[in-house]
């Protein structure tokens, strides 16, 4: 039996800057935009790997949320410490380049960690933690 991951959420604050971010910096193609009552989730992916998807979704809107923990949800999204994502790239400093050069918010330059991977962090429009990974 074969197990792969198909999607992985994390919450966008925006979705414009979220589709500009992953489709125009990272390079992921847009796979479906799909709006309801003026809320939109957007599937997100790289291109030629339709197995594996991020799907962008509004924060906090499961209806047993109350206010007060919405607005918690939010602050901790915007803090990075709410979700996060490793992605991995076959040349890490062009793309740290292509990142810094986009204006994102840059956690962690390129370094090579003492636990055998080289890589770097940065924040996506909503403040979600992407960290991405040299691939050998």
């Amino acid at each position: 039996m074969n197990v792969t991951i198909h999607h992985v959420f994390l919450p966008h604050t925006d979705a414009e800057a979220a589709i500009g971010f992953y489709r125009d910096v990272l390079g992921f193609e847009v796979r479906d935009d799909v709006g309801y009552d003026g809320m939109r989730w957007i599937t997100v992916g790289p291109v030629g790997e339709e197995g594996t998807s991020i799907v962008l979704h509004p924060p906090a809107v499961d209806p047993g949320i109350t206010e007060a923990e919405r607005r918690t949800i939010v602050e901790l999204i915007a803090k990075g410490v709410h979700a996060s994502v490793t992605l991995a790239t076959g040349n890490l400093d062009g793309l740290f380049d292509r990142l810094q050069a986009a204006g994102a918010d840059v956690v962690q330059e390129p370094a090579d960690q003492g636990y055998g991977i080289r890589d770097c962090a940065f924040r996506d429009p909503a403040g979600n933690l992407l960290r991405i990974d040299q691939l050998a």
